[in-house]
């Protein structure tokens, strides 16, 4: 294995499937789960796969990832556009940091347009789906193949 790779999810996304999926589709949180899971095995990476609705449970694990993984996935959900203590923890990875969002936010409600992740994270995904979780564990093994000696 070349490392760890941790992906967590913020509130409400347990409920993907059934909350609104005229928005954000049909595919449940198992279904993520599992296409991460099968993505970070064909990279050859460990997979940490998480979700909380509680703010401090998702920096307590981003504390836990800054001496454990190689490379972060998170999808903030509502805590994209109100937490800065989310992104002050973000802050302190030296690991590179991929957001994902499962639907364009720029294309939504004005209020979703600003994300406080977006300042310290590597790279942003919005608008691919949940096939963004792959496409962000895809950059995640670039950015590390990269940095490798």
């Amino acid at each position: 294995m070349k490392g760890q790779l941790v992906v967590l999810n913020g509130p409400n996304l347990n409920l993907l499937g059934k909350r609104q999926p005229e928005i954000y589709g049909r595919e449940t949180l198992a279904d993520i789960e599992a296409l991460c899971r099968h993505a970070a095995s064909e990279l050859g990476f460990a997979l940490d796969f998480r979700q909380s609705n509680a703010e401090h449970e998702l920096i307590g694990w981003i504390h836990e990832a800054r001496e454990s993984a190689v490379g972060l996935v998170i999808n903030p959900a509502g805590y994209t556009h109100t937490s800065i203590a989310l992104m002050d923890a973000l802050a302190t990875c030296a690991c590179p940091v991929i957001e994902v969002h499962i639907t364009n936010i720029h294309g939504r409600e004005s209020f979703r347009h600003h994300s406080y992740v977006s300042r310290v994270a590597t790279g942003v995904i919005c608008g691919c789906g949940i096939e963004g979780y792959a496409l962000a564990l895809r950059r995640l093994a670039i950015l590390l193949t990269k940095a490798a000696p």
